[in-house]
């Protein structure tokens, strides 16, 4: 039998049990006991395939293996699907950096020599994520690993795409989209990013034909050359004389119409917007009322082209620069001021985004947003914290068409073929030969690859086979819990309900839990520019995995952030050792534990062990009751002090009297409820830190004997402790709280007077009706209080309160303890009063100043201050006064 080493040591854990743990197979669904036993299945919110492990990760990951490893040991057939997504953009960009130090590019190499060195980059960095999720313990099935990019991933996206196609659901048009001129691809309104910047506002003046100008501002010289109209208020007396009139676009004279229209503000800048429909989507929206034409003055990578004249060719910055000194040398320049306003740029990349005109294919996402809101409101999906509910259903009702091709090579290429010889499109669940309408072989696909969140919306029932007819479909779908980040609602979770609703009519998970952003301790978000990011691999390092994983958990509230406190991290490591101390404790007495060869003992416990017992009923029924609420913050600290608080630092010391006597069926009894709270604590915990829990529990299973003889085999498929309230043992609980606070008040009492904690001291305590219930554990309050047990005495009633004492009343009972044990009375008057003088001249000070002008001239808070301290000292000084009247 291995010896439990002194410390616990998670360096030399955490690998070798999460390895034990995978090979045994406990990650599989089919692990669980009974194999008819209700699915509970997450499908992981898979993290890019070029992605290293950061502190958003740690916290879903902690967030989802907690819920898995509960609904595991509470017998159901627990599957956590992972994976990882292909991330066209994210990816694409890694791969171009590659070539580009290499001195090639991807138009260079051509698109199949682009594809297999992107192939080949998954390839050597795609599995660094996923292992670093086994780091933070995640317990998912990996044989049912997947990859959005496939073969059956990649069937299901062709099939749902065709669907769609097929019921006129998928169209293609032209519109004003996001383009990254960098990127050279569309991008979606959820991929642009707003910063807060300060930027130039130029102030010019728009010639009218015939005469005059119109002052007109704007941030963008450079789309002057798209310009289609210029736009007054209709109700802008200034400009009222202009409406109907023809305006010159500066440089190149041409003509366009001075219109009316109420979106103008009249407030901002000089009350007049020049309209280009071709480069705003504001413009875009007026354009379309006015039937204006729509000109787009720049090309994809951001030149300028032909409309823009004698500027073709220029950088969109640059042509500002020149478009500006030009018009300045026409004196059509007014003048030029810092404005603040958000920039959109570019999720990934940061660039500026440029809206253009731009053929794309899009969904006509209103049908489907609308079956995703009904799912919400009928309470078929509920989202935690409910307070999103509002903010989704708000997007979902104002959602526009959704703009789904991409202009990448690494994705899921649009399955559209085009037919050179007759002009007919077309879609095809497989590859073509030939054009379905006339047979001829001249066609070509679509360069165009799909939004990778059109595959990751498929997710939930792609992974488990769809849109095969599968027995893990048939099984794990609709799957339970979506656990991911508030900030991407409307990037992916309202994506895959209405994919899930759309493709297989029904929802695809009865809950969405949104955690929030994890920002550095003083509420920052991390940034390399703040230089405040939290490496997860690093604390787990120096820490521990599962202080880093409980820091996380009980800091945590649905939908809010948490601001993580590395300190935090630390203290959560101490209760690990905490365990693994309480636990060495235990094994120790049950190795040295040999019951003597007789009948059976009787199974009847003493008030401690009847209190830890109940107590553990009671705090196992609230867990679980939080954890089933999704209450996981306030589960795990309520789990932490019931361990920490009651069981280590009241019932281990408690135990001891026991465990140490002569007493053999009080020492088994004892021994028997260390075992059995220890294991059910260990359980409750486990979810939670499980890698220090599966390791106490390991020792305490091996050296239990009879106690733990069935036991499985590893912690993690243990069953969950329900508890229940019905078995409290309301008694015992009352009884021993009042043992507690009686204890406490003479600990307080010993620090308060400086007493040397080797020093015994006499007691009396009087306690009324429970004189009885408590005379027999005179003793552990002796021992836990620091008394003579010789000069202890538990009375019901006393006549008088005895000469010279310090009394401590605790909840009805009162406490006399000996003063002249503690300490030299004289001196000790001395000192009182000494300290009461200078109380009460501090006491003076304040209020003199308090009562002055100080009051009125002084900042609030620092005067707020000054009166906290009168208010602390006045109660020092009653305390001390007390004390002084004891001592007579």
């Amino acid at each position: 039998m291995s010896e439990m080493p002194k410390a616990y040591d998670f360096k030399a854990s955490e690998q070798r049990l999460y390895e034990w743990w995978w090979r045994n197979g406990w990650f599989k669904p089919e692990s669980a006991t009974d194999p008819e036993a209700e699915p509970f299945t997450i499908a992981i919110p898979p993290p890019n395939v070029t992605g290293e492990l950061h502190i958003g990760h740690a916290m879903f990951v902690s967030i989802e293996d907690l819920m898995v490893r509960f609904q595991r040991m509470r017998g159901k057939r627990a599957l956590w699907i992972p994976g990882t997504d292909h991330a066209s953009i994210a990816t694409q960009l890694q791969v171009e950096k590659m070539l580009r130090e290499e001195g090639a590019s991807r138009e260079a190499v051509g698109r199949d020599e682009f594809l297999r060195r992107a192939w080949q980059w998954k390839e050597k960095y795609g599995g660094l994520i996923t292992n670093q999720l086994r780091r933070l313990g995640a317990s998912c099935d990996w044989d049912r690993e997947r990859f959005t990019m496939d073969p059956g991933l990649s069937r299901a996206v062709r099939e749902a795409f065709v669907r769609l196609y097929e019921k006129g659901m998928i169209y293609r048009g032209t519109y004003l989209i996001n383009w990254s001129p960098g990127l050279k691809t569309a991008v979606s309104d959820l991929e642009v990013e707003y910063s807060e910047e300060q930027v130039t506002l130029y102030y010019f003046k728009y010639p009218i034909a015939g005469g005059g100008f119109i002052p007109v501002a704007t941030v963008r010289p450079e789309t002057i050359l798209g310009d289609t109209a210029l736009a007054v208020h209709p109700e802008d007396e200034r400009y009222a004389a202009y409406i109907g009139r023809k305006a010159l676009v500066p440089i190149l004279n041409r003509e366009i119409p001075v219109i009316a229209d109420e979106a103008v503000s009249r407030e901002f800048g000089t009350g007049a917007l020049k309209i280009t429909p071709g480069h705003d989507p504001v413009d875009y929206e007026v354009g379309k009322r006015h039937n204006l034409p729509v000109i787009s003055a720049m090309n994809p990578d951001a030149t300028m082209n032909d409309a823009a004249g004698p500027y073709k060719g220029l950088d969109r910055f640059e042509c500002r620069k020149r478009i500006w000194a030009d018009m300045e040398a026409a004196g059509l320049t007014i003048k030029t001021e810092p404005y603040t306003t958000n920039v959109p740029r570019a999720e990934r990349g940061g660039e500026i985004v440029e809206p253009l005109m731009s053929t794309q294919w899009f969904v006509r996402i209103q049908p489907l947003a609308e079956q995703a809101v009904r799912a919400v409101r009928e309470g078929r999906i509920q989202i935690i914290p409910e307070r999103f509910e509002k903010v989704y259903f708000n997007w979902l009702e104002n959602i526009k068409d959704w703009c789904i091709s991409r202009q990448l090579w690494w994705g899921h290429r649009v399955p559209v073929w085009y037919c050179d010889a007759c002009g007919h499109i077309f879609t095809a669940r497989e590859d073509p030969v030939q054009c379905e309408k006339c047979h001829s072989d001249r066609i070509r696909q679509d360069e165009d690859v799909l939004d990778t969140w059109f595959s990751s919306g498929l997710w939930p029932f792609s992974t488990l086979g769809w849109p095969d007819d599968t027995d893990d479909l048939r099984t794990y779908y609709p799957t339970d819990v979506m656990e991911t980040g508030y900030d991407i609602l409307f990037f992916w979770v309202a994506r895959m309900i209405m994919s899930g609703l759309e493709f297989t009519e029904e929802p695809p998970f009865h809950t969405v839990y949104l955690h929030g952003l994890v920002r550095d301790e003083q509420g920052r978000k991390m940034s390399k520019t703040l230089n405040n990011v939290v490496n997860p691999l690093t604390v787990m390092d120096e820490y521990g995995t599962d202080a880093l994983r409980f820091t996380l958990l009980t800091s945590s509230t649905p939908g809010n952030d948490l601001n993580l406190a590395i300190s935090r991290v630390a203290s959560n490591r101490n209760f690990a050792n905490k365990i693994w101390n309480a636990a060495r404790f235990v094994v120790g007495h049950l190795r040295s534990h040999t019951p003597e060869n007789h009948e059976p003992f009787v199974e009847s416990y003493d008030l401690p062990s009847r209190w830890i017992r109940s107590r553990f009923e009671s705090v196992a029924a609230d867990v679980t009751r939080l954890m089933e609420d999704y209450q996981f913050g306030q589960a795990g600290q309520l789990a932490y002090d019931f361990v920490w608080g009651e069981f280590c630092d009241w019932y281990v010391e408690i135990s001891k009297l026991a465990l140490n006597g002569d007493d053999l069926a009080a020492k088994h009894n004892t021994l028997t409820t260390l075992v059995q709270v220890l294991d059910g604590s260990l359980r409750l915990l486990h979810p939670f830190v499980p890698f220090v829990t599966e390791e106490v529990w390991g020792h305490l299973r091996e050296a239990g004997g009879d106690l733990t003889q069935d036991w499985p085999p590893a912690l993690m498929i243990a069953q969950w402790p329900q508890g229940s309230i019905d078995v409290a043992d309301t008694d015992a609980e009352s009884h021993m709280a009042l043992v507690i606070d009686i204890v406490r008040s003479i600990r307080n009492a010993r620090t308060d007077y400086k007493l040397d904690p080797n020093r015994k001291i006499g007691a009396t305590i009087v306690v009324g009706d429970l004189h009885n219930e408590l005379v027999p554990y005179a003793e552990m309050i002796a021992r836990l209080g620091g008394l003579d047990d010789e000069k202890l005495y538990i009375e019901a009633t006393l006549p008088e309160k005895p000469a010279k004492s310090l009394a401590l009343v605790v909840r009805g009972a009162e406490v006399f303890l000996a003063l002249d044990e503690l300490v030299d009375v004289n001196k000790e008057r001395e000192r009182l009063e000494k300290e009461i003088k200078q109380a009460e001249a501090d006491i003076f000070k304040t209020e003199k100043l308090l009562s002055g002008d100080f009051a009125g001239r002084a900042p609030a808070a620092v005067v707020e201050k000054e009166r906290a301290k009168l208010v602390d000292t006045r109660d020092r000084r009653e305390k001390l006064l007390a004390r002084l009247k004891g001592l007579d």
